[in-house]
């Protein structure tokens, strides 16, 4: 019985998404923990997730079995309700989840839509030949792209510049799947932490300043333990790196007409979503549709214009057309525009949709896993038999099994008594927690589906003990930096 109690309280505390939220807003509730159906949610879940870690042997994408999961999950939570005469709260925490879902899934959609925009006009080819060009070789592109990852994520969040630097590293590799595979691993710890010590580097120190339990400025107080976090296994890593340097050397790529402006407008629409939530108490994704919006206009003028600058003679595209038959490029001069106008809404069908299903089916079996009642156990349990520091170390090690929001979630409500300290040290371990797993982190989910066959989640786990020390030693940072807010 004692081993049933911990699987179930581990498990629950992996995905306690609105659980409390649920109980207050939704009226009559059941304690279904110890009832089949709080069994039976644990051991679905379970299932999909063991489908999820195989889906680099099984060749089964990960969204399938977590979508499925969910489905069961909410279906025997519906049946107990009903037998109970309780018809719609069931119904209205399902609704509460989904709102959850559409914001984070939305907001994905404009940022990889942002990033397939880019890759259309050539930028992330173009910086890999500039690169190159530079004669850095892997080692040294593996320190650059970890080092910008770490210091954009404060200002851009982690899970896009996650995208962005994955983007690069995997033009920069080309066929060189070991360097990818490691330079991804470096994305995903490096973005992580450094969207740890800014309130707008991740959702969860978003969710943290909004509630009001630290100010802005205490944030930046985790800067010397978030850069121990990704310095430690960065270093170990490097020694694994390919000694050599990209080919391709002489390859000139140009960017096509429009590639700058887009990145400016995407520069916009990070700051439009930081704006709209900071200033305007808005969710973020209305401003990141505000900015998709904008990409949509100057869509339609690249297309209204995107033969203006081309001779009759570039025209006769059968003496020049290079490259995909389906994206043509007049091979005399890259700079003049595409035969085949830009269409924003091309770049919206490419969103790696895999990856935006699985998001639906985590989040849901998350609600239904905190809706059965685990987050009371979990809370008694961690926060008032343990000692707080080890429950936040705790929270970081959990925050590996799945995203580190839901978890993040859970400890804002169950508003547990500790010093700044200790608050600040939940928001590092919940932050830098998630690289020990590529599914740990939404940076880790998305470059999974972006880098597929390169990135997977067994070629993250084997770098987790790398990346274990610099979590204990970032942690050990704080403590003696910081040991006044305790």
């Amino acid at each position: 019985m004692k081993l049933t109690f911990f699987v179930s309280a581990i498990l629950a505390l992996f995905f306690p998404v609105l659980a409390g939220a649920a109980e207050a807003a939704h009226g009559e509730t059941l304690d279904l923990t110890t009832h089949f159906v709080g069994y039976a949610s644990i051991a679905i879940f379970v299932i999909a997730y063991g489908l999820v870690m195989a889906e680099e042997f099984l060749h089964l994408r990960k969204s399938k079995p977590v979508i499925l999961a969910a489905g069961l999950i909410w279906a025997i939570i519906a049946v107990v309700y009903a037998q109970h005469g309780i018809d719609h709260t069931a119904e209205q925490a399902v609704r509460h989840n989904l709102l959850e879902y559409a914001e984070l899934m939305l907001f994905l959609l404009v940022a990889m839509t942002y990033i397939n925009a880019m890759e259309d006009r050539r930028i992330f080819d173009a910086l890999r030949s500039w690169l190159v060009s530079k004669g850095y070789g892997f080692k040294q592109l593996f320190w650059m792209t970890g080092i910008l990852a770490f210091f954009i994520s404060p200002i851009a969040d982690n899970l896009t510049t996650a995208l962005l630097m994955c983007a690069v590293v995997m033009a920069v590799g080309g066929s060189n799947e070991k360097f990818v595979s490691i330079g991804c691993v470096n994305i995903v710890v490096a973005a992580n932490a450094g969207g740890a010590f800014s309130p707008f580097g991740d959702i969860t120190t978003l969710m943290v300043w909004q509630k009001g339990v630290i100010d802005f400025f205490t944030f930046f107080h985790l800067i010397i333990p978030s850069v121990v976090n990704f310095v430690v296994p960065a270093s170990i890593m490097m020694f694994f790196i390919p000694n050599e340097k990209p080919s391709g050397q002489n390859e000139d790529e140009v960017m096509k007409r429009g590639a700058k402006r887009i990145i400016a407008l995407f520069l916009v629409t990070i700051g439009l979503a930081v704006s709209f939530h900071n200033f305007l108490h808005l969710p973020p994704v209305i401003g990141m549709f505000t900015g998709l919006a904008l990409l949509q206009f100057f869509g339609y003028y690249l297309k209204r214009t995107h033969n203006h600058d081309m001779s009759p003679a570039d025209l006769d595209v059968e003496d020049h057309i290079v490259g995909d038959p389906l994206n043509y490029v007049v091979g005399e001069d890259k700079r003049k525009g595409d035969v085949i106008p830009f269409d924003v809404f091309n770049k919206v069908a490419k969103a790696e949709w895999d990856t935006l299903l699985f998001f639906y089916g985590v989040v849901l079996c998350v609600g239904g896993l905190g809706f059965i009642g685990y987050l009371s156990l979990v809370s008694d349990l961690m926060y008032t038999q343990w000692n707080p520091t080890y429950a936040n170390i705790a929270i970081g090690l959990l925050s590996a099994i799945v995203d580190n929001i839901p978890v993040m979630f859970a400890v804002l409500t169950m508003m547990p008594e500790m010093t700044e300290g200790q608050w600040l040290l939940v928001t590092l371990t919940a932050g830098v927690g998630g690289s020990l797993l590529s599914i740990g982190s939404a940076a880790g989910v998305a470059l999974m589906g972006m880098a597929k066959g390169k990135y997977t989640f067994f070629g993250h786990l084997k770098w987790t003990p790398v990346i274990a020390l610099g979590y204990i030693a970032s942690i050990a940072a704080h403590l003696w930096v910081n040991a006044r807010f305790f």
